[in-house]
Protein backbone atom coordinates (compact mmCIF):
# COMPACT_ATOMS: atom_id res chain seq x y z
CA UNK A 1 0.00 0.00 0.00
CA UNK A 2 1.32 3.53 -0.54
CA UNK A 3 1.96 6.18 1.82
CA UNK A 4 -1.31 8.05 0.72
CA UNK A 5 -3.20 4.54 1.08
CA UNK A 6 -1.91 4.30 4.73
CA UNK A 7 -2.65 8.22 5.89
CA UNK A 8 -6.10 7.69 4.58
CA UNK A 9 -6.68 4.13 6.44
CA UNK A 10 -5.64 5.66 9.49
CA UNK A 11 -7.65 9.15 8.97
CA UNK A 12 -10.34 7.20 8.43
CA UNK A 13 -10.40 5.00 11.61
CA UNK A 14 -9.55 7.77 13.71
CA UNK A 15 -12.38 9.72 12.24
CA UNK A 16 -14.88 6.52 12.80
CA UNK A 17 -13.43 5.74 16.49
CA UNK A 18 -13.85 9.71 17.49
CA UNK A 19 -17.58 9.81 15.97
CA UNK A 20 -18.90 6.90 17.70
CA UNK A 21 -16.70 7.27 21.41
CA UNK A 22 -19.10 10.53 22.16
CA UNK A 23 -22.19 7.80 21.56
CA UNK A 24 -23.37 5.75 23.94
CA UNK A 25 -22.92 1.78 22.75
CA UNK A 26 -23.50 -1.51 23.84
CA UNK A 27 -20.37 -3.07 24.79
CA UNK A 28 -21.38 -6.75 23.60
CA UNK A 29 -19.55 -10.27 24.40
CA UNK A 30 -19.40 -10.82 20.68
CA UNK A 31 -15.50 -11.41 20.85
CA UNK A 32 -14.53 -9.45 17.40
CA UNK A 33 -12.99 -6.37 19.49
CA UNK A 34 -9.45 -7.64 18.64
CA UNK A 35 -11.06 -7.40 14.47
CA UNK A 36 -10.01 -3.87 13.32
CA UNK A 37 -6.60 -3.68 15.85
CA UNK A 38 -5.77 -6.71 13.98
CA UNK A 39 -6.49 -6.03 10.35
CA UNK A 40 -4.27 -2.57 11.36
CA UNK A 41 -1.60 -4.69 12.59
CA UNK A 42 -1.42 -6.71 9.24
CA UNK A 43 -1.64 -3.40 7.51
CA UNK A 44 1.08 -2.03 9.20
CA UNK A 45 3.73 -5.39 9.46
CA UNK A 46 3.79 -5.78 5.67
CA UNK A 47 4.69 -2.34 4.35
CA UNK A 48 8.62 -2.15 3.71
CA UNK A 49 8.84 1.49 5.45
CA UNK A 50 7.94 0.18 8.71
CA UNK A 51 11.45 1.10 9.75
CA UNK A 52 13.95 3.45 7.86
CA UNK A 53 16.75 1.60 6.58
CA UNK A 54 19.34 3.99 7.07
CA UNK A 55 18.59 4.86 10.99
CA UNK A 56 17.15 1.56 11.96
CA UNK A 57 18.71 2.06 15.73
CA UNK A 58 16.97 5.43 15.87
CA UNK A 59 13.53 4.16 14.09
CA UNK A 60 13.09 1.32 15.92
CA UNK A 61 13.11 3.42 19.26
CA UNK A 62 10.52 5.74 17.67
CA UNK A 63 8.55 2.67 17.23
CA UNK A 64 8.59 1.79 20.61
CA UNK A 65 8.06 5.02 22.13
CA UNK A 66 4.77 5.33 19.38
CA UNK A 67 3.25 1.77 20.57
CA UNK A 68 4.14 2.79 23.95
CA UNK A 69 2.08 5.99 23.58
CA UNK A 70 -0.49 3.86 21.84
CA UNK A 71 -1.03 1.54 24.65
CA UNK A 72 -1.25 4.50 26.98
CA UNK A 73 -3.47 6.22 25.11
CA UNK A 74 -5.61 2.93 24.96
CA UNK A 75 -5.57 3.17 28.63
CA UNK A 76 -6.79 6.42 29.50
CA UNK A 77 -8.97 6.13 26.85
CA UNK A 78 -10.75 2.96 28.59
CA UNK A 79 -10.35 4.18 32.08
CA UNK A 80 -12.16 7.41 31.17
CA UNK A 81 -14.96 6.08 29.30
CA UNK A 82 -18.05 5.89 31.09
CA UNK A 83 -19.68 2.74 31.58
CA UNK A 84 -22.98 1.32 33.06
CA UNK A 85 -25.47 -1.57 33.02
CA UNK A 86 -29.16 -1.08 31.67
CA UNK A 87 -32.07 -2.31 33.69
CA UNK A 88 -32.09 -4.66 30.91
CA UNK A 89 -28.52 -6.35 31.76
CA UNK A 90 -27.12 -4.83 28.44
CA UNK A 91 -24.17 -2.72 29.21
CA UNK A 92 -23.47 0.67 27.83
CA UNK A 93 -20.24 2.93 27.71
CA UNK A 94 -19.37 6.51 26.69
CA UNK A 95 -16.58 8.40 26.03
CA UNK A 96 -16.36 11.46 28.78
CA UNK A 97 -14.41 15.07 28.64
CA UNK A 98 -11.93 13.52 30.37
CA UNK A 99 -11.31 10.91 27.36
CA UNK A 100 -11.03 14.03 25.02
CA UNK A 101 -8.25 14.89 27.18
CA UNK A 102 -7.01 11.91 26.46
CA UNK A 103 -7.35 11.97 23.01
CA UNK A 104 -5.82 15.50 22.63
CA UNK A 105 -2.97 14.72 24.78
CA UNK A 106 -2.17 11.45 22.91
CA UNK A 107 -2.20 13.50 19.25
CA UNK A 108 -0.12 15.98 20.75
CA UNK A 109 2.39 12.73 21.49
CA UNK A 110 2.50 11.71 18.34
CA UNK A 111 3.11 15.16 16.71
CA UNK A 112 6.02 15.58 18.88
CA UNK A 113 7.62 11.78 18.05
CA UNK A 114 6.77 12.87 14.55
CA UNK A 115 8.58 16.13 14.69
CA UNK A 116 11.65 14.62 16.88
CA UNK A 117 11.87 12.04 13.55
CA UNK A 118 12.02 14.93 11.35
CA UNK A 119 14.48 16.49 13.13
CA UNK A 120 16.56 13.43 13.98
CA UNK A 121 16.26 12.75 9.69
CA UNK A 122 13.99 9.06 10.53
CA UNK A 123 12.04 8.95 7.15
CA UNK A 124 8.30 8.25 8.93
CA UNK A 125 5.71 6.54 7.20
CA UNK A 126 1.91 5.34 8.36
CA UNK A 127 2.67 2.02 9.09
CA UNK A 128 4.15 3.30 12.46
CA UNK A 129 1.27 5.33 12.89
CA UNK A 130 -1.23 2.05 12.08
CA UNK A 131 0.71 0.04 14.46
CA UNK A 132 -0.06 2.81 17.59
CA UNK A 133 -3.48 3.06 16.77
CA UNK A 134 -3.91 -0.75 16.37
CA UNK A 135 -1.91 -1.09 20.08
CA UNK A 136 -4.73 1.84 21.76
CA UNK A 137 -8.01 0.22 19.70
CA UNK A 138 -7.06 -2.98 21.14
CA UNK A 139 -5.71 -1.81 24.58
CA UNK A 140 -9.37 0.59 25.19
CA UNK A 141 -11.38 -2.60 23.57
CA UNK A 142 -9.60 -4.98 25.78
CA UNK A 143 -9.94 -2.87 29.04
CA UNK A 144 -13.78 -2.20 28.47
CA UNK A 145 -15.27 -5.69 28.15
CA UNK A 146 -13.09 -6.32 31.14
CA UNK A 147 -14.82 -3.39 33.09
CA UNK A 148 -18.03 -4.45 31.67
CA UNK A 149 -17.30 -7.61 33.18
CA UNK A 150 -17.93 -9.58 29.63
CA UNK A 151 -14.76 -11.85 30.03
CA UNK A 152 -14.40 -14.39 32.51
CA UNK A 153 -11.17 -15.74 33.75
CA UNK A 154 -10.00 -18.65 31.96
CA UNK A 155 -8.91 -20.33 35.10
CA UNK A 156 -12.84 -21.74 36.16
CA UNK A 157 -15.03 -19.57 37.91
CA UNK A 158 -18.31 -21.44 39.06
CA UNK A 159 -21.07 -20.88 37.57
CA UNK A 160 -24.66 -19.89 39.51
CA UNK A 161 -25.92 -22.80 38.18
CA UNK A 162 -23.47 -24.91 39.43
CA UNK A 163 -24.43 -27.58 42.02
CA UNK A 164 -22.05 -29.54 43.64
CA UNK A 165 -23.15 -33.56 43.30
CA UNK A 166 -23.83 -34.55 46.93
CA UNK A 167 -22.89 -38.31 48.37
CA UNK A 168 -25.86 -40.62 49.10
CA UNK A 169 -26.49 -41.62 52.67
CA UNK A 170 -24.85 -44.83 53.16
Amino acid sequence: MSGLTNVLVVCAVVAWVIARQFKAQQITADGRWWVIPAVLVFLAVREPDLLDPHHRATAGALLAVELLVGLAIGFGWARTTHVWAAPDGAVWGKGTKATAVVWGAGIALRLALFGIGALLGVRQGGAALMLALAATLLVRSGLLAQRAGLLRPAYGVADAAYQPMRKDPV
